[in-house]
């Protein structure tokens, strides 16, 4: 079974996207959308920066927890990960973007 796209509505009224990988767990979280094909477009980005490692951007959280964010050709960021308890729980994250993000589906529970 592949992961999946969730999109849905914040308390603010933006749409946002979580990336879960097959065992349910949210693996990446967009930023708000204000549109529907704004997000659309966030999960195509996903999809297509996802495939290289390079575009991933190792951080370390204020209180020391590593997590990631996925960064597009601009510079942007698309999404962010958990906060980790280890590195290696960080990259094993990361994997786990890169071996869903392409074949995922997108469900939308936004009810828009």
């Amino acid at each position: 079974m592949a992961g999946k796209f969730e999109i849905s509505k914040r308390k603010n009224g933006e749409l946002q996207f979580n990336l879960k990988a097959a065992n349910g767990q949210v693996i990446l979280t967009s930023e708000g959308y204000s549109s529907m094909q704004g997000c659309q477009n966030g999960i195509e980005s996903v999809r297509k920066h996802a495939k290289a490692e390079t575009n991933f951007e190792k951080k370390i959280a204020k209180d020391g927890s590593p997590y990631f964010a996925l960064i597009a050709g601009n510079g942007e960021s698309i999404g962010k990960s958990e906060m980790y308890k280890s590195a290696s729980s960080r990259d094993k994250g990361i994997r786990s973007v890169i071996a869903n993000a392409a074949a995922a589906r997108v469900q939308d529970n936004s009810g828009d």
